[in-house]
């Protein structure tokens, strides 16, 4: 038995699951995108699981194709994130929070009331949106990434001066004396930068975990500086071990160039499980949700494997002559395992139903079979824990929780229950209020 335990956060996103058409799922009420209620009760199964966090992607722009999937994001994740923290007690709740199209004091004081409102529950993901149809809502266009990157830097730090301008003792509130705070402890920052600034201070104070926690789910270059300057979890997107380790050690190399202790960063590989208590009904369960979008992919699947396929043939196995001369590219990750499944016999639309183009893994079949890859994966330290992305809420979180929670707990690999009850006990971050002392100045800004 390892003393060592892995950490479960899980995607939260539109009311509905993590699959386009999940809103057309069996006992769906497919008006769970406006229903907060919803929300909650979904959240509250993910504690009962004592999942660490809930994390919610987030864009300012419409994302996804309405004409049969749902948007992809919540209506508005710090709202949503409020009516879930007056639900729940324990589980922590993150957010993307734009850096791109958002002012510092805005991003600080929403976090960080969202913060002291879940008793010190609160995350923050700073993105640099990208999307044109984002930057169109604000009149605005795209700038290069090393300007958004910038810029995002001095964002992510203003935001945390602004956290600690309300000291730590400065609320005093004492009765007798009538003193409520001390003001000499609640002073503006006055930051400058070349893109933003706060005068603050900002009149909020700290909230148990002292200020939300970061996180960071950017790649490459530049995201490894906000990961390795700021973040205490890292969300990645790899489908290999040898990726994941590989992404890991990155962040944690990035982290202990800032001058952090790498252990103060935690490394989170997404997994999309398919659970049912056969893989025959799990492929079956995934081709009800997949009915409408399985047959756009064919094609790329087709690439995938090196062949033409036509959408027709959605229902046939692929020919001897196609799976002698069928080879799994190398600029799709996901192609060794397409051609895997397509050589055990399963039709197109049935490869496709094992999630072969899902963006993150997705194991096959009873719960053991998702737990055999969380495993995996932890022992062979390629991974602090994962982000799991459930295809539908309605009944996919309490399948997860109920069936694949207790394998890992009767493992050793996942608590029995929540040690603390802050975000950053749950993560083991260390304490911070305000700005990190070891962190200074924006890389590649003179």
């Amino acid at each position: 038995m390892t003393t060592r335990k892995m950490l479960l956060g899980m995607q939260f996103g539109n009311g509905y699951g993590a699959q386009a058409t999940s809103w057309r799922a069996p006992n769906v009420d497919p008006k769970n995108y406006a229903n907060f209620d919803a929300m909650v009760r979904y959240a509250q199964a993910a504690e009962r699981g004592k999942i660490q966090f809930l994390f919610l992607p987030d864009s300012p722009a419409l994302v996804g194709d309405l004409t049969h999937g749902a948007p992809v994001m919540t209506l508005e994740p710090l709202l949503t994130l409020a009516a879930v923290a007056r639900g729940t007690k324990r589980i922590g709740l993150v957010s993307t929070g734009s850096t791109t199209f958002t002012e510092p004091y805005n991003l600080a004081r929403q976090f960080k009331a969202l913060d002291v409102m879940s008793h010190g529950r609160a995350g923050w993901n700073p993105a640099t949106t990208s999307d044109p149809s984002a930057a169109a809502n604000f009149g605005q266009h795209i700038a290069e990434r090393p300007e958004r990157y910038r810029r995002a830097h001095e964002v992510i730090q203003i935001v945390q001066a602004l956290w600690g301008s309300w000291e730590e003792d400065a609320w005093i509130t004492d009765t007798t004396t009538g003193r409520f705070a001390n003001p000499a402890k609640v002073q503006p920052i006055d930051l400058q930068g070349r893109y933003v600034a706060a005068r603050g201070p900002l009149p909020i104070p700290p909230s148990e975990q002292g200020q939300p926690v970061l996180f960071s789910a950017g790649g490459g270059e530049y995201g490894l500086t906000i990961a390795g300057r700021y973040a205490s979890g890292v969300i990645g997107s790899t489908f290999t071990i040898d990726d994941a380790r590989a992404q890991r050690e990155a962040a944690r190399r990035a982290a202990a160039d800032a001058g952090r202790n790498p252990d103060e960063i935690k490394f989170f590989a997404g997994v999309m499980p398919a659970v049912a208590p056969t893989v025959r009904q799990a492929v079956e369960r995934r081709m009800v949700l997949g009915a409408n979008v399985f047959p756009q992919s064919v094609p790329y699947l087709g690439q995938m494997l090196g062949l033409r396929l036509d959408p027709r043939r959605i229902d046939d196995t692929l020919t001897s002559e196609e799976l002698a001369s069928a080879r799994a590219t190398p600029f799709d990750p996901r192609a060794p395992r397409a051609l895997e499944i397509a050589r055990q016999g399963w039709t197109i639309r049935e490869v496709l139903a094992h999630g072969v183009i899902d963006y993150h893994p997705t194991p096959v079949g009873p719960a053991a079979v998702t737990a055999d890859h969380m495993q995996e994966w932890f022992e062979a330290g390629a991974v602090d824990g994962f982000w799991v992305s459930i295809d539908t809420y309605e009944d996919g979180i309490d399948t997860f929780v109920d069936e694949v929670v207790p394998i890992l707990q009767e493992r050793g690999l996942f608590h029995e229950d929540y040690e603390g009850t802050t975000l950053r006990e749950h993560l083991g971050a260390p304490p911070q209020y305000g700005l990190d002392p070891r962190i200074a100045g924006i890389p590649g800004q003179n």
